[in-house]
């Protein structure tokens, strides 16, 4: 697996972390609660798109690395 690919996949998993605290804002009566939970999104929306910039960068880097010579069968 790539660096890109791994921070694509720990993009998906904030993403996953995520959508739960915004169900559990929606549940909530509680205003200091719901404060609270809007500062755990805010956090995770950082570190989503801190994952994606990571992942952008690798996969540039990845795409202007020469290829890896093909391992022979000889």
């Amino acid at each position: 697996m790539t660096n890109a690919d791994e921070s694509l996949n720990k993009a998906e998993d904030l993403l996953a972390r995520l959508e739960q605290a915004r169900a559990r804002l929606d549940e909530t009566q509680d205003p200091d609660k719901a404060i609270e939970i809007l500062q755990e999104l805010a956090d995770l929306a950082r570190e989503v798109e801190a994952e994606l910039q990571r992942a952008k960068r690798a996969a540039e880097t990845e795409a202007a690395a020469p290829p890896a010579p093909e391992a022979s069968d000889g």
